[in-house]
């Protein structure tokens, strides 16, 4: 696959500004993070949805009440997982999203019963699908960016282990769509047509290799970094492989047009959404 040097350049600035307002949002506060991923949470979830109706038109006939309770428990369910303190007022954010989680799944259910007068089970599991493949993973993301981690490991304080999960993927997709364009000529799926092997262990082999030097300039012990990047790479990819699969079945090419170049809120966070749980399981297991 030769590269073509406008789409090159449009993908380019729009991923620019995309990693400034991502900069911005994850570097500034927890708060920041939270507004920011609640607004990208929202979006995944539409096209989801948009999504989930192209491939079986019976998921169009879900109750309103249903199709946006399920979203609003997804969203508690980040607002759980913010344990580092964040409150309004005197109530926590942890407080508001359990109970708000627990309420939204109750009006979920409700709606399908008042909809159907009684549980289309096939609804309800494309629905909980979207919350284990959306919700779980922001929800995860946000607990490693409020929770500071009184770690005798430096690269585990504050923001660093969003930074090391979101720049393994940044890093490895960049690369990979390099090193495939340049020297790419053997498919690596027919799912995805446009990747190639090359490209693929291309980026992989780029993404650790710059996560540790990264590591090493910033004066962090650079194997973990290697680690999450190496997992965040090749998860990263098969969740790339996972939204090509869904638009495939749905015959849509890209799943929204929120940014130009590079698609819709799926098309731009698909492997951060199958990334984060592994890469999640990793951090906590050797902060221990």
């Amino acid at each position: 696959m030769a590269l073509n040097p406008a789409i090159f350049k449009t993908r380019s600035l729009t991923a620019a500004v995309f990693v400034i307002v991502m900069l911005a949002g994850l570097l500034w506060s927890p708060w920041s993070f939270l507004v920011l991923f609640s607004f990208i949470h929202f979006g995944c979830w539409l096209e989801y949805e948009k999504i989930m109706v192209l491939i079986n038109k019976e998921y169009a006939d879900i109750s309103p009440l249903h199709r946006y309770s399920v979203i609003i428990a997804g969203w508690c369910l980040m607002l759980y997982s913010a344990n580092g303190g964040l409150h309004i007022g005197e109530v926590y954010l942890h407080t508001i999203g359990k109970w708000g989680c627990i309420g939204f799944l109750a009006l979920f259910v409700i709606g399908e019963i008042i909809q159907y007068k009684t549980l289309n089970m096939r609804n309800i599991g494309r629905s909980a699908l979207g919350l284990l493949y959306i919700s779980l993973s922001f929800a995860l993301l946000t607990y490693l960016r409020t929770v500071y981690y009184k770690s005798q490991f430096p690269p585990f304080a504050d923001r660093m282990p969003v930074l090391m999960i979101i720049g393994s993927i940044w890093i490895n997709d960049t690369m990979a769509y390099i090193v495939g364009s340049l020297i790419g000529k053997t498919p690596f799926s027919a799912i995805s047509p446009k990747k190639t092997w090359e490209g693929t262990i291309g980026g992989v082999i780029l993404a650790v290799g710059a996560m540790g030097g990264i590591a090493l300039l910033l004066h962090y012990p650079p194997v973990p970094w290697m680690v999450v990047a190496l997992i965040a790479a090749i998860t990263g990819t098969a969740g790339d492989l996972l939204e090509s699969k869904l638009k495939r079945m749905a015959n849509i090419k890209d799943s929204g047009s929120i940014m130009p170049g590079h698609g819709g809120f799926l098309d731009r966070f698909d492997s951060l959404l199958i990334a984060t749980p592994f890469a999640w399981c990793y951090l906590m297991w050797i902060i221990g």
